[in-house]
Order: C-alpha cells, then sequence, then structure tokens
C-alpha cells in the first residue's frame, strides 16, 4: 500500500479504516491490535489514542503477543524496517565482543522463551541491551513475557507518538 501523507490526530482519524490498520500495524505486528485500534476512531487527543492502544496491547491473547514479537528484528540484528533501524541505532558500530555476545545471548533467550528478546532500545548502545539481555534471561517464562509485554507497550508508545508528530520533526527523517 502506498503511503499516505498526512500527520497528526486529525489526520490519523480522517484516514480511511484500510489506512489506518495499515499505519498502525507499521507500529505494531499485531493484526488484532491494529484493527481494533484503527476502529475506536477517532480519538478525542493523542492521550486517549495512547491509553486506548495500550489497553488493547494488554489484552492481546499469547498468539497475537507473538504475532507482533514477528515484526521486530533481534536486537543486533540487520533491522527490516526504518522504525527498528532507528530504535537500534546505539547498536551500530558497537564493539564486535559486545555484538558477538549479543547474538549468542539472543539465540539462548530465543531457545529458552520461543521469542525474540524484544526491548525498547531507543538509540541505546549495545553493551547496555547486552546488560539488559543478561538480567532477562534469567526470568521465568510469565514473568518474562509481563516484561516484553511492557516493552512492547514501550515501544508502540513511541512509534504512535512518531506518527503523529508534524512532518520533519524529527532530525532523523528523511524526505520524500
Amino acid at each position: 500500500m502506498r503511503r499516505v501523507d498526512w500527520r497528526g490526530l486529525e489526520s490519523f482519524n480522517e484516514l480511511s479504516e484500510r489506512q489506518a490498520i495499515s499505519t498502525l500495524y507499521e507500529c505494531c505486528s499485531s493484526s488484532i491490535w491494529a484493527l481494533r485500534v484503527a476502529r475506536a476512531r477517532p480519538f478525542a487527543d493523542e492521550e486517549a489514542l495512547l491509553e486506548y492502544a495500550d489497553l488493547i496491547l494488554a489484552e492481546l491473547t499469547d498468539a497475537d503477543l507473538d504475532e507482533a514479537l514477528s515484526g521486530h528484528p533481534r536486537i543486533g540484528d540487520r533491522p527490516d524496517n526504518p522504525s527498528s533501524q532507528r530504535e537500534q541505532s546505539g547498536v551500530s558500530g558497537a564493539d564486535p565482543a559486545v555484538l558477538t555476545e549479543l547474538k549468542d545471548l539472543n539465540k539462548a533467550y530465543d531457545d529458552k522463551f520461543g521469542h525474540v528478546y524484544l526491548v525498547f532500545a531507543n538509540g541505546r548502545p549495545a553493551d547496555e541491551l547486552l546488560a539488559i539481555l543478561k538480567e532477562r534471561i534469567r526470568n521465568d517464562a510469565d514473568t518474562e513475557r509481563r516484561v516484553l509485554r511492557m516493552e512492547l507497550a514501550k515501544i508502540n508508545r513511541s512509534r504512535l507518538i512518531r506518527m503523529l508528530a508534524p512532518a520533519g520533526q524529527f532530525a532523523d527523517e528523511k524526505a520524500g
């Protein structure tokens, strides 16, 4: 689908349902999350959107959550979308030993929990993300599921705020 040029809550509220779902799916790769948030429009203000998005995320089934996780590359792998690339920018150029350990622990995490290690990276350096991974890999499955849901909520909020921001507000946005 061709990207629609728009910004702001008013414009978001005016998108067709299909456009809104597509746009929301770029924020979170859960079909049901994108559909339910899109169908709840119009939102009175940005906080209402963020709170509703959090509510829907909290209600996702494990299968829906797994679908959302599938849209996130491993920390340290080459990001396959602009949002992940921006969020993982602190990992690029990291010490090769840190990247190797991150890759190895990512694999161990995957093996233990059956899904990608998800963290609100937000430009944090690789050594910090590695330290967080070392702590989280000690979690039991239920605890880790709660933690990753909270991390996904932070990522979704950040992406929604960026989505609603006026064009050009963020210095790293490409014109086009």
